[in-house]
């Protein structure tokens, strides 16, 4: 479970969110193409990205003077996973609710 709080910690910043977007759109990449129309400097994006490292997001390799990074998928799965289990619960309670509004809508006013 704590997995997929980090997962989501660290989802619930912007920055990071879409550097996982981008790395799932374009694969693998060095550090430089990340950061890139961010408006961010280096050391900043390097954080972000240490960030969504330790939550299991995002994996590091060097190549030669490249950091190079791509999607960890054992992290993503685990948030599919926890939202798939979760799904039973959601569509039971908006279709209760649902109801509710509905009938409040069919009330004489």
């Amino acid at each position: 479970m704590n997995t997929v709080i980090n997962a989501f910690s660290a989802l619930s910043d912007s920055t990071r969110f879409s550097i996982v977007e981008q790395l799932m759109q374009d694969g693998e990449l060095p550090a430089g193409d990340l950061i890139l129309g961010r408006g961010m400097s280096g050391a900043a994006i390097s954080r972000h990205l240490k960030v969504l490292r330790e939550a299991g997001l995002v994996q590091q390799r060097v190549h030669g003077t490249q950091r190079m990074y791509s999607i960890q998928p054992e992290g993503l799965r685990a948030i599919a996973e926890w939202t798939i289990s979760k799904r039973q619960f959601w569509e039971g309670s908006l279709d209760r609710l649902g109801d509710i509004l509905e009938r409040e809508n069919s009330w004489p006013t």
